[in-house]
C-alpha cells in the first residue's frame, strides 16, 4: 500500500520534465488519488464484510499492482486520472484490512508492536524513493512505473496469507441499571469538536507536503536529493508509529499531538524558507517522523474520548482534508512549489493550535463503567 498509494510523489517531477504534466494536472492526480481513498474508505465502513474477507484483499491487491503498471501504457491525462483514482480505493481497502487484522490479532501484544507493522507503509515510501532515485539516471518516467508495479507484486506474494478481523461476536445487551448508570457515556464534545478539527486541518496540510515536498525539493537541490529526501521520509516514518506509542507512557496524547504537530510543520517550512541540502533532508526526516505517528495520537485520543464513531468521523474529516490540500495549494503552483509548502506548514501549525486547545481540561480518564469500544481504531493513512 505504501508503495501503490505513494510512488506518485517521486515520480511525479519525472512526469512532469519527460511527459509534460503540468503542475496542476499533477495536483488533479493527487486529488483523484485522495478521492478513491475516501471512497474505499466508506465502502469499507458501509460494507463491513469486505474488511473481512480474503478474497477482497487478493482481488485489491491484485488490482492495485494493475493500476501501477497501466500508468506507463498511457499518456491520456484522463486515463491516468482513473488509474490513480482506483488506485486510492483499493489502497484504503487494503490498509483498513490489514490494520483491523493487526489490532484484533495482536491485541494482547504490546502496543508497539502494531506500531511496527503500520511502519510498513514507510517502508513502501522508502522503497518506491530508492527505486526512483535509482531510475532517474538510467531509466525514465514510464520504467519507474514499471519498477513500482513489480515491486507492488514481490511485496503482494508477502502479504497474499495475511488474515484478515474475525466477524465479531454480538456483544451482549447492558443491564437497565448499568445503561442508567453510564448515562449515554461522558459528555465530550467539547474536546472531540477541538480534535476533529486539528485532524481535519493536518489532513489538508499533510497531504500538500506528501505530494509537492520532493518537486520542491527538486527547485533548489541536486537532481538526487527531491528522491533521496523521500527515502528518508519513509525510513524515518518505519519506527515512527511504535516510538510515539512507546513516548504515551510518559506523556499524554494531546501533549503528543501537540508535540508532532508543531515538528511537522517545522519540517515542511523548512525547504521553503532555507533552502540547500541539509534543510531538505532534515524536513523529510521531521515529516516522516510525525505524519504516521499523528494519525495514531488523533484517532487513539478520539477513542479514549468515547465520542460516537471516533474514528469514523475523524478519518472523513482528515479525508476530506486530503481531497482539499491540492485543490487549494494548486493557484500557488504557477511559481514553484514553495509557497504551497508554506500553506501546509501554516496549516498544520493552526492544527497545532487546535491540539492545543484540547489540553485544556482534557479528561485523562474516564468512567469505566462506560464501555465504549470502536472497531477499527488504527490509524488510517
Amino acid at each position: 500500500m505504501g508503495v501503490g498509494r505513494f510512488v506518485y510523489t517521486p515520480v511525479f517531477p519525472l512526469m512532469h520534465a519527460q511527459a509534460g504534466l503540468s503542475a496542476g494536472s499533477g495536483a488533479n492526480l493527487a486529488t483523484a488519488n485522495y478521492v478513491g481513498y475516501l471512497i474505499g474508505a466508506l465502502a469499507g465502513t458501509v460494507v463491513p464484510r469486505l474488511v473481512r474477507s480474503r478474497a477482497v484483499l487478493r482481488s485489491c491487491l491484485s488490482a492495485l499492482v494493475a493500476t501501477l503498471a497501466g500508468m506507463p501504457l498511457t499518456h491520456d491525462a484522463t486515463a491516468w486520472l482513473l488509474l490513480r483514482l482506483a488506485a486510492g480505493a483499493f489502497s484504503a481497502l487494503i490498509f483498513v484490512i490489514a490494520a483491523g487484522s493487526l489490532l484484533s490479532h495482536l491485541r494482547e501484544h504490546p502496543a508497539h508492536l502494531p506500531g511496527w507493522a503500520f511502519g510498513g507503509v514507510g517502508a513502501g515510501i522508502a522503497l518506491s524513493g530508492v527505486l526512483v532515485l535509482g531510475l532517474r539516471t538510467v531509466g525514465n518516467w514510464q520504467a519507474a512505473w514499471w519498477a513500482s508495479a513489480v515491486l507492488a507484486t514481490a511485496l503482494t506474494l508477502g502479504a497474499w496469507g495475511l488474515r484478515p478481523e474475525p466477524a465479531p461476536r454480538p456483544a451482549p445487551r447492558p443491564s437497565p441499571s448499568a445503561a442508567a448508570t453510564t448515562g449515554g457515556g461522558p459528555r465530550t464534545h467539547r474536546w472531540f469538536s477541538a480534535l476533529f478539527a486539528s485532524y481535519t486541518l493536518e489532513g489538508v496540510g499533510y497531504i500538500i507536503a506528501g505530494t509537492f515536498l520532493v518537486a520542491a525539493i527538486d527547485q533548489t537541490s541536486p537532481g538526487w536529493i527531491g528522491s533521496g529526501a523521500w527515502v528518508l521520509v519513509g525510513l524515518a516514518a518505519i519506527p515512527s508509529s511504535a516510538l510515539w506509542a512507546g513516548l504515551g507512557r510518559r506523556w499524554s496524547r494531546p501533549d503528543l499531538l501537540l508535540a508532532a504537530l508543531a515538528v511537522q510543520a517545522v519540517g515542511i517550512a523548512l525547504p521553503a524558507l532555507l533552502g540547500g541540502v541539509a534543510a531538505a533532508l532534515l524536513s523529510a526526516v521531521l515529516f516522516g517522523a510525525t505524519f504516521i505517528g499523528v494519525s495514531t495520537l488523533a484517532l487513539s485520543t478520539g477513542t479514549h474520548l468515547r465520542f460516537p464513531r471516533a474514528v469514523a468521523l475523524l478519518t472523513a474529516g482528515y479525508s476530506v482534508g486530503q481531497i482539499l490540500g491540492p485543490l487549494v495549494a494548486t493557484p500557488l503552483l504557477h511559481h514553484g512549489y514553495h509557497r504551497a509548502l508554506l500553506l501546509a506548514a501554516a496549516l498544520v501549525a493552526t492544527a497545532a493550535v487546535a491540539a492545543f486547545a484540547l489540553r485544556i481540561k482534557f479528561p485523562h480518564t474516564m468512567p469505566t463503567a462506560y464501555a465504549a469500544s470502536e472497531p477499527g481504531s488504527g490509524p488510517t493513512r
